[in-house]
């Protein structure tokens, strides 16, 4: 399941109310269930979801118009939901998901075997309490071998109280002098957290991925929350 992603602000001892469309596309009526949830990411990036409250969830600030609805085939339905801190919170990021969850469904196999299966769809809410910014450094790099391929990799420090992204292009030129340009995945580094970001090759399109002949130094400049920093780093297996 891959989620979807919600941006917004709020204000301790303030009210902010924000909507999510929910479509039906099938062809008969559609019965949802809602529910908040926490969440986490997982070294390589995966969601990872609980209904248990984590310890600091800002899920009690949060209230949810119902926690059932139906959609007739076709329509949309306006989904309301309000965030509320407390009024002594300090500056913050609260984050949580919606999780929407189709209703239980029936699938038989060609040999009349039944299973129950029912859908489900996470939106992942980011609420900026207050003058909240990350802060990102880079502090270690190593090359790092993910399915097969030696890839770049770059240890990415959050000090700030927001979660970030690295963006950026960068250059690079390897061993046998093959230019290649790379760019930093874009998974997010949480407040607090130290996340190991890869160094993605560009790739041209129905090209086979090029093979890096280490050691290659990358140069370039990494980007985040409108700040640009120049970056060099020779990686050797």
């Amino acid at each position: 399941m891959k989620p979807c992603l919600l941006y917004t602000s709020g204000k301790p001892g303030t009210v902010t109310r924000q909507v999510i469309e929910i479509t039906n596309a099938s062809t008969t009526l559609g019965k949802y269930s809602i529910k908040t949830a926490d969440w986490t990411l997982d070294a390589n990036g995966g969601t990872q979801f609980s209904e248990a409250l984590s310890p600091n969830s800002c899920r009690p600030w949060v209230a949810l118009e119902r926690l059932q609805i139906s959609v007739p085939s076709g329509a949309k339905y306006r989904y309301r939901y309000e965030v509320k801190p407390p009024a002594n919170t300090p500056a913050r990021e609260c984050r949580f998901a919606i999780m929407i969850s189709g209703a239980e469904q029936t699938a038989k196999t060609a040999d009349g075997i039944a299973f129950p299966f029912s859908g489900r769809l996470g939106v992942i809410v980011y609420v900026a309490i207050g003058d909240v910014k990350p802060k990102l450094d880079i502090v270690n790099s190593e090359v790092k071998m993910i399915d097969g391929i030696s890839k770049p990799i770059i240890a990415v420090r959050n000090s700030g109280n927001a979660h970030g992204r690295l963006t950026g292009f960068l250059s690079g030129t390897d061993a046998n002098g093959k230019k290649l340009e790379f760019s930093p995945s874009g998974l997010p580094i949480m407040a607090g957290e130290t996340r190991k970001i890869t160094l993605d090759i560009q790739q041209l399109e129905n090209s086979p991925l090029p093979i890096i002949k280490y050691p290659i130094t990358i140069r370039g400049n990494l980007e985040w929350d409108n700040k640009s920093i120049p970056y060099e780093q020779e990686f050797a297996l």
